[in-house]
């Protein structure tokens, strides 16, 4: 009996402290990633706060020589009026705005 109540005693030791052994302390995983960065470019939602529409105006840092289009023939366009200019948006559009004050009078689709 006495062979049992110590197996008994063992049986419940060894079972009291695989409880303890198995409790482990909760760890959280890594934290998650950083949300992607914001694209900031002339089509961006954000930046451009609805200017980007007919009878919008261009922000000043639109109208230089980067976005200025040039070479208008290259992609089959009309020549601008008098006084006005193609502006290339980062999605590839084109926008007819007036030199002096970068009013849009159209926008012609980019073929994508």
């Amino acid at each position: 009996m006495k062979k049992q109540l110590g197996a008994l005693a063992l049986c419940g030791a060894m079972l009291v402290s695989s409880q303890c052994v198995m409790a482990q302390a909760y760890r959280p995983g890594p934290p998650p990633p950083p949300p992607a960065p914001r694209y900031h470019g002339m089509y961006d939602q954000g930046r451009h706060e609805g200017w980007y529409k007919r009878n919008g105006r261009i922000p000043q840092q639109y109208r230089g020589s980067r976005y200025v289009v040039s070479d208008w023939r290259h992609y089959r366009l009309r020549p601008p009026p008098r006084g006005y200019q193609y502006i290339r948006s980062d999605n590839g559009d084109f926008l007819l705005a007036a030199i002096t004050t970068g009013v849009i009078v159209s926008i012609i689709a980019a073929n994508h």
